[in-house]
């Protein structure tokens, strides 16, 4: 790959900066788009997007298999905002939540059936000698993860179908943040008080 061996020069402070924006843009996407079309200005914010996106390409983070990752994500998401500005309609930036859900439940799935689980996975930088418990705890968590995308990416598309821009907004910008909060904290309070049990 040659872009894994030519990978450009550039300043810690200024890949923070630029790490920052990437992940501010990706927080408050749903906003974002809601304040573009609402107010007409939805050229300019997928031209914004495009610009961010094709930096993420060319700024790799981590290493190589964070790297893959990253820029086959980016790769899919220019697609939504190009596709809008090719097409003259915004309506192709209400599906960029529809395909986030999507790919994360390929990647969750996925390493159910090649192991180990991306929760495993997770678990073993802090935990290298995970105990056969903690796999098996992973490996659950990683299903309810794998059933939430399903569910959250169901309800995301028929925010869409509605053509209810102020749902698509609530629910992607607001109402998906606090489920995705809840079971994180959810489980955590779970695993926590699992190890009083048996060591995780």
């Amino acid at each position: 790959m040659v872009l894994l061996r030519r990978q450009p020069r550039i300043a810690p402070g200024r890949k923070a900066v630029l790490a920052a924006l990437i992940g501010l843009a990706a927080v408050s996407y749903p906003l974002l788009v809601y304040l573009g079309i609402a107010h007409g200005g939805w050229r300019p914010l997928s031209l914004m997007l495009l610009v961010l996106l094709a930096l993420r390409l060319f700024l790799p983070f981590g290493d190589r298999s964070s790297q893959r990752m990253g820029w086959a994500s980016a790769i899919a998401a220019l697609g939504f905002p190009g596709a809008a500005l090719l097409s003259g309609t915004p309506d192709f930036l209400l599906y960029y939540p529809v395909a986030v859900n999507t790919g994360m439940l390929i990647i969750f799935g996925l390493s159910l059936l090649r192991p180990p689980p991306v929760i495993e996975r997770l678990a073993r930088l802090r935990e290298p000698d995970l105990s056969p418990a903690g796999v098996a705890w992973t490996r659950k968590v990683t299903k309810i993860w794998c059933l939430f995308f399903v569910t959250n990416g169901a309800i995301a598309l028929y925010t869409v179908l509605s053509d209810d821009l102020e749902l698509w907004a609530l629910y992607n910008g607001l109402i998906s943040y606090i489920a995705i909060g809840c079971l994180l904290g959810g489980e955590y309070l779970a695993r926590r008080l699992m190890m009083r049990r048996v060591p995780v």
